[in-house]
């Protein structure tokens, strides 16, 4: 199955999700990894905010700025390279704690019909939407399961 991980750079999970999901047979898309995401390199890719702006941390106090970095050329290859790996998943993970990008993509792929699910090891605050995935757990090992048998089927 392809399966999108959905996430925060600044999840600890994150990375052990991709490595699982790939030990189990999955091809997964890695927005961290290199190249277009799918492959099994790790590091060199990704999209950070700081290759738009280095004080894109002011941001919040600086809407027009901000709104002027969504339409930079990095920003615009950035959420190309994920949304195009999005559309072309089966399925979607969002491993938390993360943020709104994640909460984003899951809902666009519960939206297009797409297998959802969360694993939740740890949250930044309680969030009743994440109710739409069709999995929600703490556990990794109901994820597997839930792969074996997806509960939305």
């Amino acid at each position: 199955m392809k399966i999108y991980v959905a996430s925060s750079w600044r999840c600890i999970y994150q990375p052990d999700a991709v490595k699982n999901l790939r030990s189990l047979g999955h091809e997964v898309y890695d927005f961290r990894g290199a190249g277009d995401g799918w492959s099994l390199e790790l590091g060199g890719g990704g999209f950070a905010w700081s290759e738009v702006d280095p004080d894109w941390k002011n941001w919040p106090n600086d809407i027009p700025r901000y709104l002027r970095g969504l339409e930079h050329p990095r920003a615009i290859e950035g959420f190309n390279r994920d949304m195009n790996a999005l559309k072309l998943a089966d399925a979607c993970i969002l491993v938390n704690p993360s943020g709104q990008s994640a909460h984003a993509e899951l809902g666009w792929a519960a939206g297009a019909g797409k297998l959802t699910a969360a694993y939740c090891p740890a949250i930044r605050e309680p969030d009743l939407m994440l109710k739409m995935a069709g999995h929600v757990t703490n556990q990794w090992d109901s994820i597997e399961l839930w792969l074996r048998v997806p509960l939305e089927l």
